[in-house]
This record gives C-alpha cells, structure tokens and sequence, in this order.
C-alpha cells in the first residue's frame, strides 16, 4: 500500500511539493446521487419549486465548487482547470444522479474537483428544495474514474 503522501516521516501535516512532476493532461470523473420522494423529483423535473431551475443552480454551484476546491480541503493544490462538466439523470422515480467531470494540464490530479463539484451539487439539490423533502439524502459520491499522472488509469469497478 502507498504510503499517505501528505504526512511527514514525523507525522506532521505537509502539502505534497508537486514541482517537479510533468505537466500532464489530467482528467477525473465523480458521481454520487440524492434519494428523494417520487413527488420532490417531479416538482425538480417540471421546474415548478419556487426557487427556480434546481437543476441548473446545482450544476452552476458544482461548477463553482470545483473551482474552488483548495480553499476548502486543506493541502489541496490550487489548480487551473480547464473544464469542469455537471451532468444529471434520473435513474428511477427516487433519484437524481450527477456526474462531474474536471480536466486540467496540470502537475497533480482533478479527483478532488470532480468530487468536490458532485457534492456541492447535490448539497444544492437539497438546500432548494429542503421545504418540501426533508428526508432527501445524498448518497454514493465516488471517484469513477481517472487517468493522468505517474498513477496512471483507474476506473471504479461495476
């Protein structure tokens, strides 16, 4: 197993010195998805909540967020991105599913502002529509994939 790259050899945190890695093309794709009533999902997909167009809030503070994802996890490396992409479905009556993907020519990976973009969408979701479904839960966020880098490839097994 590697060992944690962010820790000291006495245990002290430390941000990673990236600097003399390859500027490589790096990409990662994240998903997760929010469980709500089957009324809750209806009300998002007519766009009849108060609030707005739920969907295009979240995708518009996932894509914020990602942006954003150094100032809010400590040790994370500032990056340029390149792109960031936040996409919805509807898997069934009870679900929405996001799917966040960020790309940049960079020294270290985009998994943080993949993740970081599915879960500020899905806290979004909710914040908009916690008046009618409380209940809502966010469930699954997960890396799916990446490639760039001395890692090298990963995607998440079915």
């Amino acid at each position: 197993m590697n060992e944690l790259s962010h820790f000291d050899e006495d245990g002290g945190s430390r941000m990673v010195d990236v600097g003399a890695k390859d500027i490589t093309v790096r990409l990662a794709r994240a998903s997760g998805r929010v469980a709500m009533n089957p009324s809750t999902q209806l009300l998002i997909r007519d766009q009849k909540l108060a609030k707005g167009d739920v969907l295009e809030v979240a995708r518009l503070a996932g894509i914020m967020a990602a942006k954003h994802t150094s100032d809010l996890i400590p040790l994370c490396h500032q990056l340029a991105l390149d792109g960031v992409h936040v996409e919805f479905d509807f898997p069934d009556l009870q679900h929405i599913g996001i799917q966040a993907t960020a790309r940049a020519s960079a020294r270290t990976g985009v998994e943080m502002e993949a993740l970081t973009a599915v879960l500020v969408a899905a806290l979004t979701i909710y914040d908009m529509c916690k008046a009618v479904d409380r209940g809502m839960v966010i469930e699954q966020v997960q890396l799916e994939e990446k490639f760039g880098g001395e890692s090298g490839y990963y995607k998440r097994e079915q």
